[in-house]
């Protein structure tokens, strides 16, 4: 993937009229130059964002061509997705409308309040100019409101005085940059020699600038010595606290875009700091460090990859990792919430049946709330991240702490990105690791990568004097699974017969709004989780028939739960390494004493 910064030259040029925000419509005009041939296709892409094929054609209406003398040309659909006009090899001009309703940091949103643009969901690309240079202009623009983009302001002479121009060397790099549009809020830092912009969209009452920058500046300082790289000048973050139920980041190579639900950043703000190591790690982790499998990058259908356990779920490791050091988390804290992880883990009945390699390869499937079902799936996220912490652990003992998963990702970044080369998924990942770990891993990958073996926790954890312990202990029995698509309400996938959430008319398939009385925001599961047995649960659902209440009286069930415990004869080698592990050590020197 490269990043170049050589001059523009001849561009396709789209304007983007933002008149119509009061109904959602975008207005959008193509303007292509000469060809080759006389027909001339224009793709919309189906999938961006989300693994999940979501046809934004669906969106498009009133689309025209014109030449280049405005004379009306032939234009006509040849997929779902895809145009082609006819008649024009000097070049055309093609118009359309655009609904655009879908909040950030997924979709594509234009309202009275703001703009928030994944470009790839509004944008046209002609299919022989996608490598060429592209510039794009904002146009009626409300007045007062800015532009927030990682996109290069277009050159004096390009630049169109009715609006705000900037330009990029491709459409990939172009639909790589979200821009916000309105009136936010801005607040800038520098740090070792990056700049970083930081802009909020929300009610101002719902957030503290200071700390929410605090936060950032301590993220993005321990990421960079981590990584010992800042492959940017300036990077952009992109926020939104939404009253409802946002939530979810979208990485970019120059920057992020994230929605956090202003309750749930009120109860816990340490979701604002998970959420922004997550998605920052990723200029590295998909962006940069990325499999051959995901490119080229294919617009017009599903971009199957086997290695989403490492690409979504190593960073998962890492985020913690990097918040420990970032002084924002501590042990305690950390090693509750990967019992909680490991327990999530564990009581879904597909960990033994699903690898990490098979989900990964089923994320188009997510879509689908059956497919979401604990019986049949486990998540590359989960599973990721847990296969990343007890790999770290791995290495460090391999290699008497000499090489851990720091090495590793800066191994990949050194003969992988700043080359830029792709690594060939799986095997790409065990190629690396054994050479930081100069061992052979295939064993490794083979049980709990490509195979469903049972992991076994305390193998590893040991090695750092510590115990999984498991317990049974009562909780509520809730009679039912939900789970959160991207960006939405929580939705009922499955539900225990004779239960009491069957008694009370819950059914599969209904969105769940609230929770005894509060909005079902991100954190929806960990609500659920902390209810008490014989309490009663009162739901506010949807489905085809309306909307309606539901409630019933929670029944006690026995469930396991885990948490670390220290070994009872720990030794100073044990605690050492457990030290390094959680709270770094000097790269390349993290050996143990013989």
């Amino acid at each position: 993937m490269a990043f170049t910064t050589a001059p523009l030259q001849r561009a396709v040029h789209y304007e983007i009229s933002l008149s119509d925000a009061a109904v959602n419509l975008v207005d959008v005009k193509v303007t292509v130059g000469p060809g080759s041939s006389s027909e001339r296709d224009l793709q919309l892409p189906v999938w961006n964002a989300l693994y999940q094929v979501r046809d934004f054609a669906q969106y498009v209406g009133d689309v025209e061509a014109h030449d280049s003398s405005g004379k009306p040309l032939v234009i006509r659909k040849v997929d779902k997705s895809r145009w082609q006009v006819r008649g024009a090899p000097g070049g055309f001009k093609v118009e359309y409308q655009i609904l655009a309703n879908l909040p950030g940091p997924y979709g594509a949103q234009l309202n009275p309040h703001h703009a928030f643009f994944n470009l790839a969901e509004i944008l046209m690309y002609p299919v022989d100019d996608r490598l060429s240079p592209q510039q794009i202009t904002f146009t009626n623009v409300p007045s007062g409101w800015r532009v927030a983009t990682s996109l290069k302001e277009a050159s004096a002479g390009a630049r169109n005085l009715q609006g705000f121009s900037y330009e990029a060397h491709d459409y990939d790099a172009l639909v790589d940059s979200p821009v916000e549009l309105g009136s936010f809020k801005e607040s800038d830092f520098d740090d070792e020699g990056g700049h970083y912009r930081v802009v909020v969209d929300a009610d101002p009452a719902d957030y503290d600038m200071r700390k929410v920058v605090e936060k950032i500046h301590r993220i993005v300082t321990a990421e960079t010595h981590w990584m010992n790289d800042r492959p940017f000048d300036t990077y952009l973050f992109i926020y939104h606290f939404p009253r409802g139920s946002g939530g979810g980041g979208m990485e970019h190579a120059f920057g992020t875009a994230i929605d956090v639900d202003s309750s749930v950043l009120a109860e816990d703000p340490q979701t604002l700091a998970d959420v922004t190591a997550h998605e920052f790690f990723h200029l590295w982790n998909v962006k940069r460090i990325r499999p051959q499998s995901l490119e080229p990058i294919d617009y017009t259908k599903e971009n199957y990859t086997t290695s989403l356990w490492f690409s979504e779920g190593f960073t998962n490791t890492v985020g913690p990792y990097i918040l420990l050091r970032a002084g924002l988390l501590d042990e305690s804290s950390y090693l509750k919430g990967l019992a909680q992880d490991i327990g999530v883990f564990e009581r879904r009945p597909a960990h033994t049946r699903q690898s990490a390699e098979e989900s990964s390869l089923n994320a188009w499937l997510e879509k689908y709330p059956a497919y979401r079902q604990p019986e049949r799936s486990v998540s590359y996220y989960n599973k990721g991240e847990l296969i990343g912490m007890v790999l770290d652990l791995a290495l460090r003992e391999a290699t008497n702490n000499a090489s851990s998963l720091r090495d590793l990702f800066q191994w990949m970044n050194q003969h992988y990105a700043r080359q830029g080369r792709f690594f060939l998924d799986s095997a790409g990942v065990l190629d690396a690791v054994e050479q930081v770990g100069h061992t052979n891993f295939k064993p490794f990958f083979n049980h709990y990568v490509s195979g469903t073996d049972e992991i076994p926790w305390n193998d590893f954890f040991k090695t750092v004097g510590l115990e999984l312990v498991r317990r049974r202990n009562v909780v509520a029995n809730l009679g039912f699974t939900a789970s959160r698509g991207f960006g939405s309400f929580p939705q009922v996938v499955s539900i225990d017969p004779g239960s009491g959430a069957k008694r009370a008319g819950l059914k599969v398939g209904d969105t769940i709004g609230e929770i005894n009385g509060e909005v079902a925001s991100s954190n929806f599961e960990q609500r659920l989780r902390q209810l008490p047995a014989d309490s009663v649960l009162r739901l506010r659902v949807r489905n085809a028939a309306g909307e309606t209440e539901i409630q019933w009286k929670l029944a006690p069930l026995e469930e396991e739960e885990y948490s670390f415990r220290d070994l009872s004869n720990i030794t100073p080698q044990q605690k050492a390494r457990r030290l390094s592990w959680l709270h770094g050590e000097p790269q390349n020197s993290g050996a143990e004493s013989p």
